[in-house]
């Protein structure tokens, strides 16, 4: 370990990706700070860390919530370098009580991370926040943006956009020399570290379970949470990613729903002998292209194919024993 004053900060050290990056900073022999709405869970962030093999000794933990000033500064001390990848975990599809604690938390942790002196911010934004505006052909790359006036917008995309965006306005307005690189992943799959089958992977459960006998008629990204954390690596030490943004997403043609059902029923066999055949009703979706070759070109990333994110993600659930007993 390099040193025993954590200098690197991951936020949401309790969720799908935190967790698999606090396991990739500390494996590479850093000290690292994680945040944590309450540090009665700080068992389970080190338990997640050590099921990937990993000593958890150099990690640390500070008690801060999105939705509070409190406990950001201590967060922050002695910071160089901070991993935003907490968002606020709010169900409701009323847009305001989406967007505002998505966009307040985001302005939060950029501001305290500027008062503190930190050189760089890497944001997990998302794929949602580039392309659920429509175009005449669904071709994204980084240059692209959903309109927050899109009629229709779900929350969601919504929120990731205006938080996104209200980042960018703060750096620029407001940042003191404050770096920040913003990723879009689109959906996040991959094998997990938590002890819990998380929201981002209920869609296998269900498949896997049988509870889901019919997928919607949707087209996507997929992109292993590995590659997402590899790229919040790569984004935090390349000097000229300061004021980029990086699509990430896996090797292959983006995807539907029974595309991921199909490749869990021929590479798996009895485990994914529920998975369904049939889509619900609905108009086919229209092809949809979305470039990474910035993340390749810039951040040398070398993202892994999607069809083995789809099996290897089945395959943690069941070794974590997160899949329903169909027996």
């Amino acid at each position: 370990m390099t040193s025993d004053a954590p200098t690197i900060l991951v936020t949401g050290g309790t969720g799908y990706l935190g967790t698999r990056l606090l396991a990739d900073l500390l494996a590479s022999g850093a000290a690292v700070r994680t945040t944590v709405r309450s540090l009665d869970r700080a068992d389970e962030v080190r338990a997640a860390v050590r099921r990937a093999g990993v000593d958890d000794t150099g990690l640390s933990f500070a008690a801060a919530s999105l939705t509070d000033d409190d406990g950001w500064a201590d967060a922050l001390a002695g910071i160089e370098e901070v991993h935003h990848t907490a968002s606020p975990m709010i169900q409701t599809a009323v847009p305001d009580e989406v967007v505002v604690p998505a966009r307040d938390g985001a302005l939060r942790v950029l501001r305290a991370a500027r008062d503190a002196g930190a050189r760089r911010v890497v944001l997990t934004s998302s794929f949602a926040a580039v392309g659920y505006s429509p175009k005449p052909v669904r071709d994204y790359d980084e240059s692209d943006w959903t309109d927050p006036a899109t009629p229709g917008l779900p929350a969601y995309p919504l929120s990731k956009a205006v938080a996104e965006r209200a980042a960018w306005d703060f750096v620029e307005r407001e940042g003191g020399g404050l770096e920040l690189v913003a990723l879009n992943p689109t959906w996040i799959a991959g094998p997990t570290l938590t002890a819990s089958a998380r929201s981002s992977l209920a869609v296998f459960t269900g498949m896997l379970d049988g509870t889901m006998t019919a997928v919607p008629r949707q087209r996507f990204g997929l992109a292993d949470v590995r590659d997402v954390s590899a790229a919040h690596l790569a984004a935090m030490s390349s000097p000229g990613a300061a004021g980029n943004r990086y699509l990430v997403l896996a090797e292959g043609p983006t995807m539907t729903f029974l595309d991921v059902a199909t490749v869990l029923r021929e590479r798996l066999g009895d485990l994914a002998a529920a998975a369904p055949t049939e889509e619900l009703p609905g108009d086919e979706p229209a092809p949809l292209v979305i470039h990474n070759d910035r993340a390749k070109r810039e951040l040398g990333l070398r993202p892994r194919a999607a069809v083995d994110t789809i099996v290897e993600t089945a395959e943690s659930l069941r070794d974590l024993g997160l899949l329903a007993d169909r027996s």
